[in-house]
């Protein structure tokens, strides 16, 4: 298996914040709802966490041995810069991704939401689908949407449904903006990596949609999960307390629109993973004055 130092090579920065904030605007939802529970909470942390960190390793794996990596931007990877033997990163992503179902078998288990059972196998082959396989969806310029589903509606609405039982309004409106920042974050990913993307055949959306629209779609999704937040002040005006974020959501926004040099996007991500994470927060924190008030 991996070293412990590769271990957190493939655990960047990033990563807790894509598999915490769902589970935190999850569990918002369900404390809206007066049954948050917080072994629950957890369980649904490790499904993200163990999910996140295999597709980290998978993909790098998969491109590693296809060679999309061998002229990076970003940080050096594992298969591609040769620190790890491929068949190891491999077995990394297929342990991490065996520890995501068991705990969400336990999830499953005590929430007795079986229909959860198919929805988590098929998180698990997207998440090995997106560089593997023969024919990987990243590579068709699919895998913004599949993180969107993924790690906005799935990870939210499955965090409320175990917890509560049933969905409200904050439940679709979280799942809706956390996966809008998150494909934000994949869109900087993409931009990042365009011209390389571009010539090894890796038809990304950014790609597909060229320089200059990536970067207002960017934008467009990170206005967008802010925006969707004023459809619930009406019944409940703490909701104003997310957009306090909108100064932090300016620093990411202004790179992406200004910069050239590919290698200024790179604090982009890490930037759209606190924001994120800072959304789901302050968000919980509406919930909780609401009902404290």
């Amino acid at each position: 298996m991996a070293t412990p130092a590769q271990w957190i090579e493939g655990a960047r920065l990033r990563t807790l914040p894509m598999a915490l904030a769902p589970v935190v605007a999850g569990s918002a939802a369900a404390q809206a709802l007066y049954s948050f529970d917080l072994v629950r909470a957890l369980l649904a942390l490790l499904v993200a966490l163990f999910l996140q960190i295999g597709v980290n390793y998978a993909n790098d794996y998969s491109d590693g041995i296809r060679g999309t990596d061998d002229d990076r931007v970003g940080p050096l990877r594992l298969t591609g810069s040769g620190a790890a033997a491929p068949a190891r990163v491999k077995a990394a992503a297929l342990l991490c991704f065996a520890l995501a179902a068991l705990a969400g078998a336990v999830l499953v288990v005590l929430s007795r939401q079986w229909w959860f059972i198919p929805v988590g196998l098929s998180a698990v082959l997207a998440a090995w689908g997106y560089t593997g396989g023969r024919s990987p969806y990243g590579y068709r310029g699919l895998g913004d949407l599949f993180v969107f589903v993924y790690f906005g509606l799935v990870a939210v609405l499955g965090t409320t449904l175990t917890q509560a039982g049933t969905l409200n309004l904050e439940a679709f409106i979280a799942a809706l903006s956390t996966g809008l920042i998150a494909t934000a974050l994949l869109m900087a990913n993409n931009l990042r990596d365009l011209p390389g993307d571009r010539e090894v055949g890796k038809r990304t959306l950014a790609v597909r949609m060229g320089d200059a629209l990536a970067r207002v779609v960017f934008t467009a999704e990170i206005a967008v999960a802010f925006a969707l937040v004023l459809f619930l002040v009406p019944y409940n005006p703490w909701m104003l307390l997310v957009l306090l974020l909108l100064p932090l959501a300016w620093a990411p926004v202004a790179t992406v629109l200004r910069v050239q040099d590919r290698r200024q996007l790179i604090p982009v991500l890490r930037q759209c993973g606190v924001l994120n994470v800072g959304w789901a927060v302050l968000f919980l924190l509406a919930v909780l004055l609401r009902q404290w008030g």
